[in-house]
């Protein structure tokens, strides 16, 4: 499946959730939303369930996904909610941020890009994350056998060591491994990091 075959198959996902109104929140932005301060980038926002629930925290929130439809909701449940939640069209593979931000959080999204775009997205999005603010990364990883939606070379399942090996130099304040049945008696890896990033004064000193 190429990028554009998986925009277009999130964007029905969304549009079922839509209708049912699911706003649970799953493992993985459990996990993160404790971690949640601040100036917020929910990077791969989906419906913006994390994004609602860090805005309803007090955090303001930039959410940003390819979806048409989950955007869509998400700009008219800001506007009904009065949440400062701000929702946008963007294709994630090239986008350029002009902010920094006290969390980024993408989960579930980078294993949709080739690995060298993912790589560089993650670099990305590291580099825009303030001193003493916190990442969230949540991928797919080797080990999962669920591969329907994944093409070798369009796709990039993490190995389990990569995630922490980029995050060398910051606080790990929280890294796991997780595994879910798919179907077909297949199952998804996923390796989740929380990470802080160091101040200048704290890395000097070290």
């Amino acid at each position: 499946m190429n990028t554009n075959r998986s925009i277009e198959f999130f964007d029905q996902q969304f549009q079922q959730q839509a209708l049912g109104a699911d706003r649970a929140l799953n493992p993985f932005e459990l996990a993160a939303i404790p971690h949640v301060y601040g100036r917020v980038l929910d990077y791969g926002c989906g419906m913006g369930n994390l994004a609602f629930a860090a805005a309803e925290r007090g955090c303001t929130v930039l959410a940003l996904d390819a979806s048409v439809t989950a955007i869509t909701h998400i700009q008219q449940r800001a506007a009904r909610d009065a949440l400062p939640v701000c929702g946008a069209v963007a294709d994630l593979r090239d986008y350029e941020l002009d902010e920094d931000f006290d969390t980024v959080v993408s989960i579930g999204l980078l294993m949709f890009f080739d690995c060298p775009t993912a790589f560089s997205a993650l670099s990305k999005l590291q580099s825009r994350v303030r001193e003493g603010g916190v990442a969230v990364i949540n991928v797919l990883v080797e080990g999962t056998t669920f591969l329907d939606m994944f093409d070798g070379d369009k796709h990039c399942l993490f190995s389990r060591a990569e995630m922490t090996a980029r995050f060398a130099g910051w606080n790990i304040l929280h890294a796991e491994f997780s595994d879910f049945d798919a179907p077909g008696g297949t199952k998804k890896a996923f390796a989740t990091v929380i990470a802080r990033k160091p101040c200048a004064i704290h890395a000097a000193l070290s």
